[in-house]
């Protein structure tokens, strides 16, 4: 394999959400040529459902770069056009599982940005599951990219800590801005031609960071307390934590996006709420968590000094 250098290098980015955003945007000031971004096809978005182009089209097609969106990578016609790219480097960030044929296509390989540290949190989702399990520290690491899910030569890894006040939305912020920085770093290796993967370690206590799904988001007010917080903001902003409202007889899912322990006994069942003119705390197991933000059905996500204000608990509501 022949030493490149940053103006030899042909780069084809790989990426869907704003997350992949910042990490192209980095790659082309750093000064490499991209001459092509394969991302997912345009699919309906927002309330309206209008057909909407992914994040890095819209960044792409600013930057007049080409852009190539199939729905099957295996496609042939998929396949040549990406050939006909001369790529001598794939990057990948926050895209699918990639085929054989895709992978190993160009000269340099084709690397991968995760967000934590290899080999915990493969998946899909690793930093929710990172908050949802109670971490205290997470990071990014780049990878090149082999047959199995995130199981590749580690090429740089950056460690990140996570704060008690992080919610998946802080930390996604600078998880995306730190893998930036490393998606250039590792670029420049490969230019230099200094990249020294090194295989995974084995581990007996792997955490996987499976795909979430709406019973995932469901929340367990039974559950210890802390393992109820953590969960809510593991998953704020998105998808959210839920749960059923019990109130006046009626049942209605609601979405809970902040929360604060607060310690002390009682001997109320788990889910009761207790209001107040300037809080809303539920019981959990060992406390309290008194509930900061939600989202009732029909409204918009408010703060709760605005929810208080209009909501009307009878003695016995609880969330189930």
């Amino acid at each position: 394999m022949s030493t490149p250098s940053k103006n030899k290098l042909r780069i084809v980015f790989m990426g869907t959400p704003d997350f992949a955003v910042a990490s192209l945007k980095s790659i082309l000031e750093a000064g490499f040529e991209v001459v092509g971004v394969v991302t997912a096809p345009d699919r309906p978005a927002g309330r309206g459902r209008k057909v909407q182009p992914s994040a890095v089209k819209q960044f792409a097609q600013k930057h007049h770069i080409k852009i190539l969106q199939p729905t099957n990578l295996k496609d042939e016609s998929f396949l040549d056009e990406l050939r006909g790219l001369h790529a001598n480097l794939q990057v990948v960030v926050a895209f699918r599982m990639l085929p054989k044929e895709v992978w190993q296509m160009p000269e340099h390989g084709t690397f991968n940005l995760h967000a934590s540290l290899l080999p915990q949190y493969r998946g899909a989702a690793p930093i929710n599951w990172a908050i949802i399990n109670g971490e205290t520290e997470t990071g990014v690491t780049t990878f090149f990219i082999d047959d199995k899910i995130d199981t590749g030569s580690i090429i740089l890894q950056k460690k990140e800590s996570i704060l008690p006040e992080d919610n998946a939305g802080s930390l996604h912020d600078r998880l995306m801005e730190l893998g930036a920085e490393l998606v250039v770093k590792t670029c420049n290796q490969i230019a230099a031609g200094t990249v020294d993967g090194l295989p995974q370690k084995e581990i007996n206590n792997l955490k996987p960071a499976h795909k979430i799904h709406k019973e995932t988001c469901r929340v367990d007010w039974n559950a210890p307390l802390e393992d109820v917080h953590n969960l809510i903001r593991g998953l704020s902003p998105y998808p959210a934590a839920w749960t059923y409202l019990i109130n006046h007889g009626k049942e209605e899912p609601i979405k809970v996006y902040g929360t604060r322990i607060e310690t002390g006994e009682h001997n109320l069942k788990p889910g009761k709420l207790i209001v107040d003119k300037k809080s809303l705390k539920v019981a959990g197991k060992g406390g309290y968590l008194q509930i900061l933000e939600l989202q009732l059905p029909g409204k918009r996500r408010m703060k709760i000094s605005e929810v208080l204000n209009g909501l009307n608990l009878d003695e016995n509501a609880h969330l189930r």
